[in-house]
């Protein structure tokens, strides 16, 4: 009786660490598809003349004017139906919004103006959910840029990181240790590609000798990709700023 008591405890401790062990799965699987969820729009109107969509938290509107509709076709639905227009209008109040919001947003109508045209790019109903794709996709990420600067200008003093400063799509971070007897402004210059591309960037050396090659050498062991600027801060913190000793 003893040894199968024991057997039964073997096995609840099994599944026990099993089941502790698909919650941490569980967990993972959805942090990954929160990360990678693009859907970043919402229908606030679809009528016989017209679509309105609302990107990042209602900050951007897109608003789809539809053609005569296709005979036969009740809901106006039918693929093949023509756009005659798509128009992106900002409604964030850049007086109120953080620093932050301004750039994602900037950064966004970046990309937005460099389509050219985009009815050339959707004249029919057929390619509309390629364009919010596209559209959610750069304001995902670009969203994700403004959540990162937020945490620097919160934590940042964990990093050696005195002050963050936006200038149109230009961060300027002012680091300085006095134990690594080192102060300087890294600026980095950002685009709607973020985070798929190594950013382009300039430094003004205050106190110290660490200046672009120091930088640069830093910078090209940061891999690109999700959360890019925290990493790149994060690396610099590590190599350069800490006691050399």
């Amino acid at each position: 009786l003893c040894r199968e008591l024991s057997d039964l405890e073997t096995q609840n401790e099994q599944m026990l660490a099993q089941m502790n062990q698909l919650k941490e799965n569980e967990k993972s699987c959805q942090e990954l598809l929160e990360r990678y969820d693009f859907t970043e729009w919402e229908i606030t109107e679809w009528s016989e003349q017209r679509a309105v969509f609302n990107f990042l938290y209602d900050s951007i509107e897109l608003t789809v004017v539809f053609g005569p509709p296709i005979d036969g076709d009740v809901f106006g639905e039918d693929p093949s139906r023509k756009i005659v227009s798509l128009n992106f209008e900002s409604l964030l109040d850049e007086e109120k919004a953080p620093p932050s919001s301004c750039l994602v947003q900037r950064l966004i109508f970046q990309f937005i103006e460099s389509q050219g045209c985009w009815q050339e790019k959707c004249p029919t109903l057929y390619y509309l959910p390629q364009v919010l794709h596209d559209i959610s996709l750069v304001v995902s990420r670009c969203k994700i840029l403004g959540e990162e600067i937020e945490f620097l200008e919160r934590w940042g003093g964990k990093f050696n990181l005195l002050k963050t400063d936006i200038n149109d799509t230009k961060v300027k971070l002012l680091f300085s240790a006095s134990t690594a007897f080192a102060k300087f402004e890294l600026t980095l210059s950002l685009s709607a590609n973020y985070p798929s591309a190594s950013l382009p960037f300039t430094v003004q050396n205050q106190i110290g000798n660490i200046g672009e090659e120091e930088i640069s050498a830093v910078l090209s062991n940061v891999p690109i990709g999700y959360h890019y600027l925290r990493r790149i801060v994060s690396l610099i913190h590590q190599n350069l700023l800490q006691d050399p000793r």
